[in-house]
């Protein structure tokens, strides 16, 4: 009977769905970079998505900024791994977006220990986040390329954005962008203090719309009309630099959507939901 009952939670466990907290992906100065993941029920495989959260490059992490997202993934039959990266003020962009390589990569790796489908990963981040996943969408090496992005809401012309930002400020939260700023994030994050020529020019070398090319990965951007942290005009640019690169893009209009998913309650605003699925 004891043998019976082992054989079966042994049986029950092997059933359900993975979730786990803090797995490492990686080291940087000495500390351990974490992710969480969840992979579903069933030997696979499974198409999977790596999250990267948002928070102005010095705030946010793994189980907040994208908690939205896990549901949704989950019930769609994803395997999802939600990671936490080098923050400022102690971190720069160079070091930041190679954390955002390392995961793709661990993630790749593990494939088929997490039975994730290599054909069917997706990069999806949010605010900054989406900033990373645009770059490292454009900036792709053969061990780092993804089957497609999705960015929520992330600048993909900083300079451009930070120019609007200074000269329309009645746009714009500009509370929560100069406590960013003022922690290292923002223009900061990527070394430049003003919006000089050698500023804008510093900013326009790690922009993803100058980096567009025919055979990247798709896009689907995701962004609020109402957006007052990222303007909304920076997605439909994307597409259509896209567009004209011969890549393939997609966007979904959040009429009246402010800055950041967990504000879109309205019943009218969640159709996001199946179409990012879709």
């Amino acid at each position: 009977m004891r043998s019976f009952a082992l054989l079966l939670a042994i049986a029950t466990m092997a059933g359900a769905p993975l979730d786990r907290k803090d797995i490492e992906y990686g080291r940087a100065g000495g500390k351990a970079l974490l992710l969480d993941l969840h992979v579903p029920d069933g030997t696979g495989p499974f198409p999977a998505a790596i999250l990267v959260h948002g928070g102005g490059f010095d705030e946010g992490s793994k189980s907040t900024n994208v908690r939205p997202l896990f549901d949704v993934l989950a019930n769609a039959g994803f395997a999802w791994f939600s990671i936490d990266y080098r923050l400022a003020p102690e971190a720069h962009f160079s070091q930041t977006i190679e954390d955002v390589y390392n995961a793709i990569r661990w993630v790749r790796a593990n494939a088929a220990k997490y039975h994730v489908d290599l054909g069917k990963i997706a990069l999806i981040g949010e605010s900054a986040g989406g900033f990373l996943v645009n770059y490292a969408g454009t900036h792709e090496t053969p061990d780092t390329k993804v089957a497609a992005v999705v960015d929520f809401y992330g600048p993909v012309d900083y300079g451009q954005l930070a120019e609007l930002r200074r000269d329309h400020p009645e746009r714009f939260n500009m509370t929560a962008i100069n406590r960013h700023a003022a922690n290292g994030g923002g223009i900061r994050f990527f070394g430049v203090e003003r919006l000089d020529d050698g500023g804008l020019a510093k900013l326009r070398t790690v922009s993803p719309i100058a980096a567009v090319h025919k055979g990247m990965a798709p896009f689907l951007c995701i962004h609020g009309t109402k957006d007052d942290q990222v303007a909304y005009e920076q997605s439909p640019a994307m597409c259509d630099a896209m567009h004209k690169a011969g890549a393939s893009c997609e966007l979904i209009k959040i009429d009246g959507g402010g800055h950041g998913m967990s504000g879109w309650r309205a019943p009218e605003l969640q159709h996001w939901k199946p179409e990012m699925i879709a």
